[in-house]
């Protein structure tokens, strides 16, 4: 009977047809184009698919690429265990998503660049470029290798399979569609896993509503057990999960994945035009609002059927990480196919997670360390060098998931990632672009400060996890479950729950204080901490004096709540070829003086034609 704790079924025939057909079915799209676009094969169509992409299937594939299995399997963990505060992040996806299309879209934009640290050496210098771009591929790479570690940690419990084999058949296929289909197979694969993501919360929640008696038990069911008790107000910075955590902490937090993330400037840059650019990041809010409330829905249908007999305390489980899984197989191993579907769902995630991030590395990489070093490759050159990085970033993201099984709760230990490396970055680029007199000393003493702070932090938080009363995980019963369990194949431990069911160990006086604050303030304490080091040092060090910076890298009144006054580049071209007299209109509002000033010498050249 569900929810009386002990073993659930395994796997089926039908439940491994129906999940090796989905994922060989996202694979294929990669192969589809990959043969579609082979006599495309210049780098810019690879890593960017031709800058034509509309603003559909980028924003789903926005959606699905930081939508992972961590996500899938995560999100409806931490509302079983903590509640629905993690809702509240459907307002920081908002205020992220009007930053990142009012500031930072018409900026990359304007500037057509392939990777995002290339602005970092348009405004600062190459040292900046290099190391901004190295603390892109260290955290890209670790959190690309816990996305990898998630679903396979699900599927070894649910299926039995060996968990490393598992992790290298996820990168596996990854690597195929990656390396021969390139953005666009990417992007595509996204649109068609984000759905298959949305039909396994729905096929779950519907199951748990017929078995509880409707969605209205489910809802009582959380509001009796605390589940519901979405805002706090508390402002003490330690609490892991407030109002103020998630709105203040959590906005900065996921504004840096998608302002600066190249994974992520990757797939809007690639749009036709700045109003297809905007309009996906808008679109993807949306997708993010759906995403995440069918993962809580999920987590507290999980609850309503659990609320007697809790998987984790009964040792049915061995990672909270592994609630979902067993849920699926708990409730729907009697509906051949659907805990395939599942599966696939949380495999869709990571698939999509896992190939953005080694498109994106390999963009970095070529973009900011090889072309650079060797100007004179040519396009089939570098055909080939970026199909060659993406077998090489495949493996290494499988290696990283080894690091990743000690990293704890992979939800808080994913986001907590994001906040150590991007919270300094990000204030790296908010002094870039809003304070003209920020020189590069500036910006590197600042940059070096802020890492330095939030990794001292994050790291002190992992060895000295926050204690009870500051992360208030909501109480769970056992009173319910016919008798306790030990599934003896669960063999896999988190680091931080070792440390937390050892014999205590004496803590620091920082552990309760510095290394308690909560994980999603790791970004904001980078950003104020890069920001002011960086204005101070620039002021001593006379920024204020140098020579003026070229304006287009900073933002200008033009550039905020302006949905369309820039066309493209090939509408301009268009415009050009129609008649050369458009030239001359090309510094009204309507194109923007930035971009004259950019494309300048494309344009006379085209001039010199007629």
């Amino acid at each position: 009977m569900p929810g009386s704790g002990g073993p659930v079924a395994t796997f089926s025939v039908w439940d491994y047809v129906v999940f090796a057909g989905l994922i060989l079915f996202a694979a294929g799209i990669g192969l589809f184009q990959a043969i579609r676009g082979r006599k495309e094969t210049n780098s810019d169509e690879f890593l960017l698919g031709g800058r034509q992409m509309t603003a559909v299937p980028v924003a789903l594939s926005l959606t699905a690429s930081f939508m992972s299995g961590i996500t899938v399997i995560g999100t409806p963990a931490e509302a079983y265990m903590y509640g629905t505060a993690f809702w509240l992040f459907v307002f920081s996806y908002a205020i992220m998503s009007i930053i990142s299309a009012e500031i930072f879209v018409p900026l990359f934009y304007r500037l057509r660049i392939t990777s995002t640290y290339e602005y970092l050496e348009m405004r600062f210098n190459k040292l900046l470029r290099v190391i901004g771009t190295s603390m892109y591929i260290a955290q890209t790479a670790l959190y690309t290798g816990m996305v990898i570690y998630a679903p396979a940690l699900a599927l070894n419990q649910i299926t039995g399979l060996d968990l490393w084999g598992v992790l290298v058949a996820t990168g596996a296929v990854c690597i195929i569609y990656c390396t021969l289909g390139g953005l666009k197979a990417v992007i595509w694969t996204d649109v068609f896993q984000m759905i298959i993501m949305l039909s396994g919360f729905v096929a779950i929640i519907a199951r748990g509503a017929v078995l509880q008696g409707g969605l209205g038990k489910i809802w009582n069911d959380s509001y009796h057990g605390g589940r519901l008790e979405t805002f706090s107000f508390d402002p003490d910075p330690l609490r892991r999960h407030s109002f103020w955590t998630i709105v203040v902490g959590g906005s900065l937090m996921w504004a840096s994945m998608y302002s600066i993330n190249q994974s992520q400037v990757q797939r809007y840059i690639s749009c036709k035009t700045i109003t297809h650019a905007k309009l996906s990041l808008y679109l993807n809010m949306v997708g993010l609002w759906v995403t995440v409330s069918l993962a809580m829905l999920s987590g507290l249908t999980m609850y309503s059927i659990y609320k007697d007999c809790d998987p984790f305390t009964n040792k049915d489980v061995g990672a909270s990480d592994q609630l979902l899984p067993y849920l699926v197989m708990d409730i729907l191993a009697e509906f051949p196919g659907l805990p395939g579907l599942f599966v696939a769902a949380a495999y869709s995630g990571t698939l999509s997670t896992v190939s953005s991030s080694i498109n994106a590395l390999v963009a970095v990489t070529v973009e900011d360390f090889m072309k650079p070093a060797w100007p004179w490759l040519t396009e089939r050159q570098l055909s080939w060098i970026n199909m060659g990085m993406s077998v090489f970033y495949g493996a290494v993201c499988i290696g990283m998931a080894g690091v990743a099984s000690l990293m704890g709760n992979i939800l808080q230990a994913a986001l907590s990632i994001f906040g150590m490396i991007s919270g300094p970055l990000f204030g790296l680029y908010m002094l870039g672009i809003f304070f003209r007199c920020v020189n590069s000393t500036g910006g590197l003493v600042g940059l070096i400060s802020g890492l330095t702070i939030t990794l001292w932090v994050g790291i002190g938080a992992q060895v000295y996890p926050p204690l009870p009363e500051k992360t208030l995980r909501l109480p769970l019963s056992v009173e319910g479950c016919v008798a306790p369990y030990m599934n003896e194949t669960t063999t896999i431990t988190p680091f931080s729950t070792v440390l937390q069911t050892t014999t205590p160990q004496p803590r620091p006086a920082l552990a309760d204080s510095w290394y308690s604050l909560s994980y999603l303030y790791f970004c904001p304490v980078g950003i104020i901490v890069t920001m002011v080091t960086g204005l101070i040092v620039s002021a001593i060090s006379g920024g204020c004096k140098q020579e003026k910076a070229r304006p287009e890298l900073f933002i200008g009144k033009s550039d905020l709540i302006c949905f369309g006054c820039r066309r493209s580049d090939s509408e301009v071209s268009d415009l050009i070829e129609k008649d050369p007299k458009n030239i001359q209109g090309l510094e009204s509002p309507v194109f923007g003086d930035n971009e004259i000033a950019l494309k300048e010498k494309d344009y006379k050249e085209k001039i010199t034609k007629f």
